[in-house]
């Protein structure tokens, strides 16, 4: 919000408006004895200009992808956002608008609501998708507890390498549903098929999978949707990266049941982790399970064309008994921008973002591997994401690299785990590859 000064006839006015006649007669209510009446240990007051000029000298200590060449990923990636996106995310009519309940004052953001929904369908092949959710985690969080819901079934089972931090969410929501979540250890950067075998029976609600994984690489889904099928009721969850979909077989051509993901990727900023959005699809037959709303197209008593929301299986609008979840908003304004980043790229600009994020992620991981101690982790097919062995510590690399004006991944000790994760989207030019290349060259124990 912008600085908006009071002067003293301002605050002497609204003061007479009240009917008192200081700021203390509005204080009488609170004991002498809790009350502080010392100075403040603050700086001076600022006008707005000496403000900004300090709030934007403090703000450039940080090192960000406007500043530095982003290899950071894990979920949240640097790709290029139109501007024309900003342009019209900040109309009034969706920068304030609040949940559409009433579809007769609300048209505009349910038809990008429907939208939405009707571009994520064709991007993941599949029949349903809602109006979005909080975020990939929340989304996965969702589909376990639907998956547990049809199944009548209360185990998940986790395969391959699955985002740490999707997991802590759904964890924390299973909880509270009794539902068991079972993660089987990756086997050389991917599912270790042999033990799902063993594991899927009729006791399975659902297989978790992530294509492309954690690590980003890519899965055997065929292989996998197999064992999961071994037992009928047992459904397939699919994680994605929906911009890997413009190269990537959908999910729905490996008969996933449900498909979530991230689509943060798809004209939303980094954001210091969020708000981003989740994207949540699945059959048409499960649509009475299917949490958060849908926006549907009809007609209305003059014959023209309307939009209002068909499914809002919430507590707030039915016996909590009956409630499907307790999603509470859309992140809609989030789902509008990556509405209006596909629309502004169409089929084959989405291919090209994923085919140029894959060319020049693989083109950097062959000029790593060129280095003395550098290794890539995994011998797998990936997307745009890779783990690489280093002769130092990652995070001695990732310190070294800020002052040389580079991000360059993502120390996966935080996770538990070891190496450096690179991520490269299309942005990232060429010779900004090649000096990322020297600069890691340079690193010394």
């Amino acid at each position: 919000m912008s600085f908006i000064p009071h002067t003293d006839a301002d605050r002497k006015s609204m003061l007479e408006t009240i009917g008192t006649e200081s700021i203390e007669d509005l204080l009488t209510n609170i004991p002498e004895g809790v009350r502080f009446r010392g100075d403040l240990n603050l700086p001076k007051q600022l006008s707005e200009w000496e403000a900004i000029k300090e709030i934007t000298r403090i703000s450039e200590k940080n090192c960000s992808a406007q500043t530095h060449a982003c290899f950071m990923g894990g979920g949240a990636y640097d790709h290029f956002i139109p501007t024309a996106i900003a342009s019209l995310t900040s109309r009034s009519e969706f920068y304030t608008a609040y949940t559409p309940y009433q579809g007769e004052v609300s048209q505009g953001t349910l038809q990008s609501m429907y939208e939405f929904q009707s571009m994520i369908c064709e991007l993941t092949g599949m029949e349903i998708a809602n109006a979005s959710l909080y975020d990939a985690a929340n989304s996965l969080s969702e589909a376990i507890i639907m998956a547990s819901a049809l199944t009548k079934r209360q185990k998940i089972v986790v395969v391959g390498k699955v985002h740490p931090n999707y997991l802590n969410v759904a964890r924390t929501y299973a909880k509270g549903h009794d539902i068991e979540i079972v993660e089987t250890d990756p086997v050389k950067g991917g599912a270790d098929l042999d033990e799902l075998e063993k594991l899927v029976d009729d006791t399975v609600a659902g297989v978790v999978v992530q294509h492309p994984n954690f690590y980003g690489n890519l899965e055997d889904v065929q292989e996998i949707k197999r064992i999961t099928r071994t037992d009928k009721k047992a459904l397939l969850i699919s994680v994605v990266d929906p911009l890997s979909l413009g190269i990537l077989a959908e999910p729905s051509s490996y008969d996933a049941d449900i498909v979530v993901g991230e689509a943060q990727g798809m004209g939303i900023g980094l954001q210091f982790g969020g708000p981003y959005c989740g994207i949540f699809a699945t059959r048409k037959k499960m649509v009475r399970k299917l949490p958060g709303r849908l926006s549907g197209l009809t007609i209305d008593s003059d014959g023209n064309e309307a939009f209002v929301l068909t499914l809002q299986t919430r507590e707030q609008h039915i016996r909590r008994d009956k409630a499907t979840s307790n999603i509470c908003t859309n992140q809609g304004l989030m789902a509008l921008a990556s509405t209006i980043y596909m629309s502004l790229l169409g089929k084959q600009g989405v291919r090209e973002v994923a085919e140029q994020s894959t060319q020049k992620a693989h083109y950097l991981a062959d000029q790593i591997q060129n280095l003395d101690g550098y290794s890539l982790k995994y011998d797998r097919p990936f997307f745009k994401e890779f783990v690489v062995n280093t002769p130092v510590e990652p995070s001695k690399i990732i310190e070294d690299l800020a002052d040389k004006g580079f991000m360059a991944g993502i120390d996966l000790s935080r996770f538990d785990d070891e190496g450096l994760m690179v991520a490269v989207t299309e942005k990232r030019s060429k010779e900004e590859l090649d000096q990322f290349v020297t600069e890691l060259g340079k690193v010394k124990g």
